[in-house]
């Protein structure tokens, strides 16, 4: 097999201390010379290592039984681009030997990959809601790059039960901003290698994000690093549709005014996420972007809430 390929950054696994001896392996902190802590606390119950893709087995209890092929050819294929950024979960059942927790579909597709190594989290406690809220304390810890982020935010989602609420809440953020750092997982390759880099800021990401087409997500994202473009800048740039798929332009060419972005950012900033406002020759559209069902309910809760959605109609 082929050795694993570096990913763009450890997610969930950049929380949990490094061990091999058994698990809590780190029981002491670091500090920076001030007293100030660095590096990830520990977290009782669980370890993190690169483990060999041979020495897990699935877990006997799995549910699940039923794989979808062409889903795992493609989940390999961008785990051979940019490396596993969400770490399995297992525990140890004898030396050297682990089985499945969570994450067999990651499992089976870094097999497929040809991986050798595996990153996971060791654990020993079976109280899943103890390490959920120790990686979110730590999540709130840590610096972590925006795709370690993005990652963290969609394993706790999908494989510790965490919700939306709980990751706003307990890292003192919106509920906006934790959907829209795991939106960037969504980005092409090429982009979130920028991204993990820090050529290209969150900022600059979560600007692309606007753009349907991963080809013009690329080329603007050359662009931004070769002529030092501000967030601000792309942000216009996607506005005004300068930069796309390439085909030809429509006939109406839209019509823009800085009245028409005054009161799309004041749309923005009271629906907690992004709208335009476009305005052609005879008619205009207002486009408000969501990322979930339970994003656009927040959504239409605070249109209803302020008059803009009428919950029922008037009889005339």
């Amino acid at each position: 097999m082929t050795a694993r390929r570096g990913g763009l950054g450890r997610g969930l696994g950049a929380l949990i201390p490094t061990g091999t001896e058994g698990v809590g392996g780190i029981s002491t902190s670091i500090d920076d010379g001030f007293g100030l802590p660095v590096g990830p606390a520990p977290v009782h119950g669980a370890t993190f290592r690169e483990v060999p893709v041979d020495s897990v087995t699935p877990n006997p209890r799995q549910p699940r039984t039923h794989f979808d092929e062409d889903a795992l050819e493609e989940l390999a294929a961008s785990l051979r681009e940019v490396g596993l950024l969400q770490p399995i979960v297992v525990r140890e059942i004898m030396p050297g030997r682990y089985e499945l927790v969570m994450g067999e579909r990651r499992w089976r597709a870094s097999r497929l990959a040809g991986f050798s190594q595996i990153p996971a989290i060791v654990r020993d406690t079976a109280d899943d809601a103890m390490l959920r809220d120790a990686l979110l304390e730590n999540l709130h810890r840590q610096q972590l790059n925006p795709l370690e982020e993005a990652a963290a935010y969609e394993q706790l989602l999908r494989d510790f039960g965490a919700t939306h609420e709980e990751l706003a809440g307990k890292l003192g953020r919106s509920r906006s901003h934790v959907t829209n750092m795991i939106r960037l997982l969504g980005l092409p390759p090429a982009v979130q290698r920028r991204v993990a880099a820090g050529v290209l800021s969150a900022g600059h990401a979560r600007a692309l994000l606007s753009l349907e087409d991963p080809d013009a997500q690329d080329r603007l994202a050359t662009r931004i690093v070769a002529e030092g473009l501000s967030v601000r800048a792309v942000e216009e740039i996607v506005a005004l549709g300068e930069e796309g798929p390439r085909r030809t332009p429509p006939h109406r060419p839209r019509v823009t005014s800085p009245a028409l972005h005054k009161l799309a950012s004041r749309l923005s900033d009271q629906f907690d996420t992004r709208v335009k406002v476009d305005m052609g020759r005879n008619k205009g559209k207002i486009t408000v972007e969501f990322a979930s069902i339970e994003d656009l309910e927040r959504i239409v809760a605070v249109m209803t809430a302020s008059g803009a959605v009428s919950s029922s109609s008037s009889s005339g």
